[in-house]
């Protein structure tokens, strides 16, 4: 079997006296989807950052490629290969989308030339080819998802870990974009989205770690974890999973 690209090994993270990831471990196969599932409040996303390099973690290690990345910052990480979006999307309004995601693209490319025909490419890649050239402020919600998206995508990453790129966007949006990331994945590019919408988890993700109160409860195909009676708990409350079970039953 193929070694994971990355691999989270019982990493913690405290803010006082707030454990806000509790021993933490997954892993992330190459060329694959996987998805970081959980209810508000689990630490997804302190993860991410920690990940990143945005946040430091009180104890455990982030393994990419085979070294060991602890606490590097994230342009290092950047120039390593390692990307990320964010929950909530801020472009440069002042610039075009072309020039936003230029931005990213400058990490490889000197010449302003080469990274707005690189940015190009990689917005027309996303879906915003009719859009380039317009000021970013005028996009609209999903607009700014596959702008977000498209920044993270410029710096060429071989780990790309999407925070919620799908929140806020109605189901024909959703439909529109999961084949976006679906080519993104078939082009080689890793990643590990943070996902409410099951339903594009069911499409997009190979695996799925779920994770609550700091955790990982459950791990599996995702088709075994919308069944899980743990997982179930866990976004539902105590007593849930039985009683869906007891209504499926009365319902047979």
């Amino acid at each position: 079997m193929v070694d994971p690209l990355l691999r989270v090994e019982n990493v913690s993270k405290r803010f006082g006296g707030l454990l806000a990831v509790d021993q933490a471990s997954f892993i992330a196969r190459p060329g694959r989807i996987t998805a970081l599932i959980g209810p508000n409040g689990a630490g997804k996303t302190t993860l991410f950052s920690i990940i990143t390099g945005f946040q430091q973690p009180s104890q455990g290690r982030i393994v990419y490629a085979g070294e060991d990345i602890t606490g590097q910052p994230p342009h290092k990480l950047a120039r390593l290969g390692v990307a990320r979006t964010f929950q909530i999307v801020q472009p440069f309004v002042g610039l075009t989308v072309r020039e936003n995601i230029a931005v990213g693209a400058h990490l490889s490319r000197r010449s302003r030339t080469d990274a707005l025909a690189a940015a190009g490419d990689v917005g027309r890649a996303v879906g915003l080819g009719d859009r380039l050239d317009r000021p970013a402020h005028s996009l609209t919600v999903a607009g700014r998802k596959r702008l977000e998206l498209a920044r993270a995508l410029a710096i060429q990453p071989r780990l790309l870990l999407l925070d919620e790129v799908l929140a806020g966007l109605n189901p024909s949006e959703i439909r529109d974009i999961v084949p976006v990331i679906r080519a993104i994945a078939g082009g080689g590019v890793t990643m590990v989205m943070i996902e409410h919408i099951m339903q594009a988890v069911m499409k997009l993700a190979e695996n799925v770690f779920v994770l609550s109160e700091g955790r990982v409860l459950a791990e599996g195909a995702p088709q075994e974890i919308a069944v899980n009676p743990r997982v179930i708990e866990a976004y539902l409350g105590k007593g849930a999973a039985t009683r869906m079970m007891a209504a499926g039953a009365d319902h047979g």
